[in-house]
């Protein structure tokens, strides 16, 4: 452990959460003349709640940027501070959605977030979230559910793949993920979660 680049890791992990923080929802919403996105449905600023404006081109917009928040900080951090402080970035970027300093730390669920560190840190594990994604959404039609169970699966697939480091820090995120799902777990154990495709 001594032989961590710790400066690189901070400067990684500082790099992801900065542009992590930036809340794409919102700022999609105003520059459209829609308003406090967090004024509506469930008060997120993700794509999902996005979504409930009726805008399908902004949720979609949302959806790729708040992915691409992960995607790049891990690339930025892998070309100037190495593979450690990539790992770190991705993780920043992460924390940074979830909890961005300009919003009072109230940020959004992080799942886009989430694959968009998979897709920069190993295109297999990312593969595999959304197949296990999809398998559980096609079964059981709850959105949710299905990015529960995939990322519960995930630092299981980097520990498989020889990846003990990365599979810790991803564990980290998916303890951060579960959490911020908390209403949806209560729904889905209560029998009340929105279905995929359900009218209302």
């Amino acid at each position: 452990m001594s032989g961590l680049p710790w400066s690189a890791i901070a400067a990684g992990l500082l790099l992801g959460y900065l542009l992590g923080s930036v809340p794409w929802g919102l700022l999609l919403t105003r520059m459209a003349g829609l308003g406090d996105v967090r004024a509506i449905g469930s008060g997120n600023i993700g794509a999902t709640n996005v979504l409930r404006t009726g805008r399908k081109g902004l949720a979609a917009a949302t959806l790729l940027l708040d992915a691409l928040k992960g995607t790049v900080a891990i690339l930025i951090a892998l070309r100037l501070l190495g593979p450690e402080a990539a790992v770190a970035a991705g993780a920043g970027a992460f924390l940074g959605h979830v909890f961005p300093v300009w919003l009072g730390f109230k940020g959004g669920k992080g799942v886009a977030t989430f694959i968009g560190c998979l897709l920069a840190l190993d295109w297999r594990v990312a593969l595999g979230f959304a197949a296990v994604w999809l398998a559980v959404a096609f079964a059981f039609r709850y959105s949710s559910l299905a990015a529960l169970i995939a990322s519960f699966l995930t630092p299981f697939a980097f520990w498989f793949l020889g990846e003990a480091p990365t599979a810790l820090v991803m564990a980290l995120l998916v303890v951060v993920l579960w959490f911020k799902h908390r209403p949806n777990i209560e729904r889905l154990l209560a029998g009340t979660e929105g279905r995929i495709g359900q009218k209302g």
